[in-house]
């Protein structure tokens, strides 16, 4: 992966922003690389940084009280770490660590607000890029609620397949292993009822295995 000196490029939390105020963040971000397997944040560590993915993938962790470690999302290039830093002070939440290579553009809390300070209009764009993504979410999880778990889980295999896997003849091909407690956690079902779900998109023909590699075919490519 190449450093690029225009490092914010077009990602979605600063989308619509002025020439002047994109030229101030590219200056002002530090760049850092990352090898898969390295942890960029730990849950429980200060929140003092947020990051924005240039390249590669994140996996987002939570250990919960009974020592169990559980999976709640994977991100990807144009999205974003350690957004609670916008906030009050307070710990990371989560812990995210890189699955594959990774390259990162990162802001230190005290140097982002040094910004929002000296150019505005770069505050207000993110507030409103932020509203945007939360109503678009909302609204992904609402209709997920009201579907049936085989259609939930397939759904979410196709985002997670056209985000991160590589095309193969039919469909994609999700390189990286995701184990069914991976699975019932980005879907919320229990662990029994996800690997009913997964045989019976196999057995539909929407899914097929290969190892552990999953291979998924979106129904507008079948």
């Amino acid at each position: 992966m190449i450093l690029d000196p225009t490092c914010i490029g077009n990602l979605w939390v600063f989308q619509n922003l002025e020439p002047n105020d994109m030229e101030a963040l590219a200056t002002a971000a530090v760049r850092k690389r990352y090898h898969s397997g390295e942890f960029i944040f730990c849950q429980g560590a200060t929140a003092d940084e947020m990051f924005l993915i240039k390249a590669g993938r994140v996996k987002l962790t939570k250990l919960t009280e009974d020592g169990s470690e559980i999976t709640l999302d994977i991100r990807k290039g144009g999205d974003i770490l350690g957004e609670s830093v916008l906030n009050e002070d307070t710990d990371y939440s989560l812990t995210a660590v890189c699955i594959e290579d990774t390259l990162t553009c990162g802001f230190s809390k005290r140097a982002f607000e040094k910004l929002v300070l000296e150019h505005p209009s770069i505050g207000l764009q993110v507030i409103k890029n932020l509203g945007a993504r939360i109503d678009s979410l909302t609204s992904r999880v609402s209709n997920m609620s009201l579907t049936r778990l085989e259609t939930r889980l397939y759904s979410v295999l196709v985002t997670v397949a056209k985000e991160h896997g590589v095309r193969s003849r039919r469909g994609f091909r999700i390189q990286f292993p995701l184990t069914h407690e991976d699975l019932s956690f980005l879907v919320g079902a229990h662990r029994v009822s996800i690997t009913r779900a997964l045989k019976a998109l196999k057995e539909s023909g929407r899914l097929s295995q290969e190892g552990k590699t999953l291979i998924v075919y979106p129904e507008e490519a079948a």
